[in-house]
């Protein structure tokens, strides 16, 4: 499964990559917006928005890029390792 993570805080990057993994999953993480981050997004399976640490703006152009395709999206207003951990368990169906 591949996973795009928007927004979150920048210390924790590398917890959310170790995450993922353990579920199996492919991660992008984008913790600020950078330029060019429609090009970036590609057509991941499942979009997740940590919304309390992200840009209105930000949450606009991820979903103005992804409209019409099959992408999951998730939000979440935690930016925990736990909120992660619950949504890949719910999306992925394992546990880690």
């Amino acid at each position: 499964m591949s996973v795009v993570i928007l927004g979150g805080n920048e210390c924790m990057e590398r917890r959310y990559r170790e995450l993922c993994g353990e579920y199996d999953c492919q991660v992008k993480v984008f913790t600020k917006a950078a330029g060019g981050l429609r090009k970036k997004l590609g057509e991941p399976d499942l979009l997740i928005f940590f919304t309390s640490t992200m840009s209105h703006k930000m949450v606009r152009g991820a979903m103005s890029e992804i409209k019409g395709t099959n992408t999951i999206i998730e939000r979440c207003h935690t930016s925990s390792a736990s909120a992660l951990r619950g949504i890949l368990e719910k999306h992925t169906g394992l546990e880690a």
